[in-house]
């Protein structure tokens, strides 16, 4: 843990960092806040009391984030719920319950052309 508050990356600072930030900026220190917001990041004290994460939207400086890479930590999904994390689907906003298909033409696994145009050219007889 260091006592210099690095805004360029995500570190996990310790309280008397962040009491002489909340001097600098004329907050109150006592007692300690359980959240401090700054311009695009946020900082949240540790259960333990005794250091703050540094929480941004893209990453976080807790343990969880550092155990799950890519994924959204709960200080992230509490403090920015407007962002998602990066390789994740946003939820479907159709009327249908059944999943959209992944796979080529919105189908569910592997696809076999022949098989799809002789369906179709019978469904078009029956038609």
């Amino acid at each position: 843990m260091t006592t210099r508050v690095l805004f360029g990356a995500p570190v996990t600072q310790s309280t008397e960092a962040i009491e002489s930030l909340l001097k600098y900026l004329g907050k109150p220190i006592d007692p300690l806040p359980d959240v401090v917001k700054l311009l695009d990041m946020v900082l949240v004290l540790n259960n333990r009391k005794d250091a703050y994460y540094i929480t941004t939207a893209k990453s976080c400086s807790c343990p969880s984030a550092a155990y799950r890479p890519g994924q959204k930590c709960k200080h992230q999904r509490r403090y920015f719920p407007g962002t998602n994390a990066p390789g994740r689907v946003a939820a479907e906003t159709s009327d249908s319950i059944r999943p959209g298909g992944k796979w080529p033409g919105g189908f569910n696994g592997p696809v076999d052309i022949d098989t799809i145009k002789a369906k179709t050219a019978i469904d078009q007889k029956e038609a």
